[in-house]
């Protein structure tokens, strides 16, 4: 593979458009950039998440979401290149295993959970929340254009897995987690 970019700024953003790799020029307030925007941060928010997944008792999750980074990079593709999908049913079953799996060995909710117990179950509560959004933006887009129904479906999925590996996180590292306390009723 040759160089992507010889030159890290063009110029022809400067009036408010982006290029799509397939040369088409849109608004940077394109719904189009707008989900890709979100994908990208998804990305950088699950890559931050990562490099904290350094402990050994947290290995083989670690091993099971690295994979995540390329998927969540070919979804940023298909949004580049309209048209082109490249997340297909397979990538959303291999989601649903992960799921599954970790689900498997945690203890059924009672209560809402919220982001805390440690900085990194928080971490993985963020990549969720970023997740979600990036799904709203996508499903927004696919109102205006023909998208992928399957990466729907994937960032769905991946943000059922990220709430799954938040909780998982707390049991491997015996953290208890944060269970919501709602307001008390007043009495009468």
């Amino acid at each position: 593979m040759g160089y992507r970019l010889s030159k890290l700024y063009t110029r022809t953003g400067d009036g408010g458009e982006t290029g799509l790799a397939n040369g088409a020029r849109i608004g940077k307030d394109h719904p189009r950039v707008e989900a890709m925007g979100d994908v990208d941060e998804l990305n950088c928010q699950l890559g931050l998440l990562l490099s904290q997944l350094d402990a050994p008792e947290l290995s083989e999750l670690k091993t099971h979401l690295i994979p995540l980074q390329h998927r969540l990079f070919d979804l940023g593709g298909e949004l580049a290149v309209p048209g082109h999908d490249i997340i297909d049913a397979s990538d959303v079953s291999a989601l649903e295993t992960l799921i599954d799996h970790y689900n498997a060995s945690l203890a059924p909710l009672e209560n809402f959970i919220l982001p805390g117990g440690s900085p990194l179950i928080a971490q993985a509560h963020l990549v969720r929340s970023v997740c979600r959004r990036a799904e709203r933006h996508y499903l927004g887009l696919a109102v205006l254009e023909e998208v992928n129904n399957q990466s729907a479906i994937y960032l769905n999925r991946l943000s059922d897995l990220l709430f799954v590996v938040a909780r998982s996180i707390a049991r491997l590292q015996a953290t208890e987690e944060v269970l919501w306390a709602p307001k008390p009723k007043p009495e009468a």
